[in-house]
């Protein structure tokens, strides 16, 4: 089967619609932390939940899709080593896109909180309240957000230098509408 140009359309929505929602998420995280207690800061960290089981779910059905379906590839003047690094740093992303969620949602249980999907469904509590590992989880949390900030950064300035500076079509493959 000869490799495709583009991604599959379910690709570039789910890619497109969970980056919106990490940056969401990440811009709501770094809000709502600095703010004093309040009903306003109670209901932004709702929000920031939401958005991260939202994430997590839209994560796992782009990997199926990313399993069913073969990627574009990449173009034959990208020197192999860029090749490896791109290959690395997407499965690296794929995983904080899952661990970043899952910390945060451990994280919430640890402290003692329901995490409740769109103030409608109470997920299931699999780390009773701890307040040992609650800090622990806090600071992992963090952390794999922060990576996960570092690796869309480079993400993002690698795909702006191949549209602008390689001039070779590898962002076309993953733009909406192309």
């Amino acid at each position: 089967m000869p490799t495709p140009q583009r991604y599959p359309l379910a690709s570039i929505a789910f890619h497109w619609l969970i980056a919106l929602l990490i940056v969401a998420a990440f811009t709501l995280g770094t809000i709502m932390t600095d703010m004093k207690i309040s009903p306003t800061k109670l209901q932004y960290y709702s929000w920031h939940k939401w958005l991260g089981v939202t994430v997590l779910g839209l994560v796992a059905l782009r990997l199926l899709t990313r399993l069913l379906n073969q990627a574009p590839a990449y173009p034959n003047s990208m020197p192999e080593w860029q090749k490896k690094v791109a290959s690395l740093t997407h499965g690296v992303l794929y995983l904080l896109m899952f661990a970043v969620p899952l910390s945060g949602y451990f994280y919430t249980s640890a402290a003692g909180y329901p995490v409740v999907y769109l103030g409608l469904v109470q997920l299931p509590t699999i780390i009773g309240p701890n307040p040992e590992l609650k800090p622990v989880l806090k600071e992992l949390h963090e952390l794999l957000t922060n990576v996960l900030l570092a690796l869309v950064i480079l993400h993002v300035v690698a795909a702006l230098k191949h549209h602008f500076i390689d001039k070779d079509g590898l962002l076309q493959r993953m733009l909406p509408g192309r």
